[in-house]
């Protein structure tokens, strides 16, 4: 019998929380995920494009080229497994003035750095038979990018999780850890019914919260924390047929993707995000912003008639970077860099977070040793 409650538990029951909770419980421990929502995945998991992302963007070397290209073959096959929806359509990155062609063979070259199968070159004749009524000046094809239903995929987490011994527990914010004097944490957690539990193994993936449960943690070097910021990104759906089967995607903006559009798998078109930075977790849509986004929108759907936009919905995304900063990479802290064994803790898990989270959940049980 373990001295622990559980050998490891696992704050937030997100997308990588939960794909880290199951990657644990694969290699036979017995875990717990926290969640202070009343429900799973309540939190940037819920607000986000539902998107498969290809690997096409990211430095090379990086933690998110490397697991976003891992991350989706290993969530193709984990959703087909699980009979969990998805559309393979793929993506057009679209150059929607001359001087963004240059920017697509840029997009082009890192993709194939990446490993990123199956990309096409097109021109913009080309481009346009696939997809009547876009307007571009050429084009790349991604044809492994997709959507998916992520709220099937973390069910089947979180059954995943439930069937090897392990509990995703709702309404239960974590509210601190302790080491004990010989490994292992005894861990604070609130809600309804206070309690206490003790494991081996803590792992903190709670989003937007990451950097104040960090500094929950009973020696966990402040200097180690980084600074988080809240970058927000509306959403408007169109109240008319989906113009494309594809993803469209100008090239990106800085610090972020940038607003593109997606026929979700209910055959609505939504187009989004835009990014602001914000103070405070404001989830509100300013329906003034419908014009921004049309005229955005017409650079490669030029027949969009802006009184169709409506607003749709907000997402707040876990940056390590503010306004005008180079968008830095995942953070994936282990022992070795805040020095407290058995410890991960990771921040900014922002887009291609949900992409990459069975990938994300196998770098932790490296981290972890197991």
């Amino acid at each position: 019998m373990s001295e622990f409650d559980f050998d490891a538990v696992v704050v937030g029951a997100g997308a990588v929380g939960l794909a880290t909770g199951h990657a644990l419980s694969r290699r036979g421990l017995t875990v717990a995920v926290l969640e202070k929502e009343p429900a799973f995945g309540q939190g940037v998991s819920s607000r986000n494009s539902e998107v498969i992302h290809a690997g096409l963007y990211y430095a090379t070397g990086s933690m998110k080229a490397r697991l976003c290209v891992q991350g989706r073959r290993l969530l193709y096959a984990f959703l087909d497994s699980h009979h969990v929806d998805y559309r393979k359509c793929g993506k057009l990155v679209v150059a929607t003035a001359p001087e963004e062609v240059a920017r697509l063979d840029a997009i082009l070259e890192q993709a194939r750095t990446n490993d990123v199968e199956g990309m096409e070159v097109l021109t913009a004749a080309q481009a346009m038979a696939l997809e009547p009524g876009l307007a571009c000046h050429g084009a790349l094809l991604s044809p492994e990018s997709g959507v998916f239903d992520s709220h099937g995929y973390m069910l089947a987490l979180v059954g995943e999780i439930e069937a090897a011994g392990g509990a995703v527990v709702t309404a239960t914010p974590f509210e601190g850890a302790a080491r004990l004097p010989g490994g292992g944490f005894r861990v604070r957690a609130g809600g309804e019914a206070p309690t206490e539990l003790t494991c081996r193994l803590l792992v903190t993936a709670p989003g937007l919260s990451a950097q104040a449960v960090a500094a929950d943690i009973e020696g966990y070097p402040a200097g180690q924390i980084p600074a988080g910021h809240y970058g927000k990104g509306v959403y408007f759906r169109l109240q008319a047929k989906a113009p494309f089967e594809r993803l469209v995607y100008p090239p990106p903006i800085h610090g972020a993707l940038g607003t593109h559009y997606r026929k979700d798998l209910g055959g609505q078109a939504v187009f989004g995000p835009d990014l602001q930075f914000v103070d405070t977790e404001d989830y509100s849509v300013d329906p003034a912003k419908a014009a921004e986004f049309a005229a955005y929108i017409r650079r490669f759907w030029p027949a969009l008639d802006e009184t169709l936009l409506s607003p749709d919905y907000a997402g707040i995304r876990p940056k390590l970077h503010g306004p005008g900063e180079p968008q830095p990479d995942f953070r994936i802290d282990g022992p070795q860099v805040h020095g407290v064994e058995g410890l991960v803790a990771l921040f900014g898990i922002e887009s291609p977070g949900l992409t990459s989270s069975l990938a994300v959940g196998e770098a932790v049980a490296e981290r972890l040793g197991l």
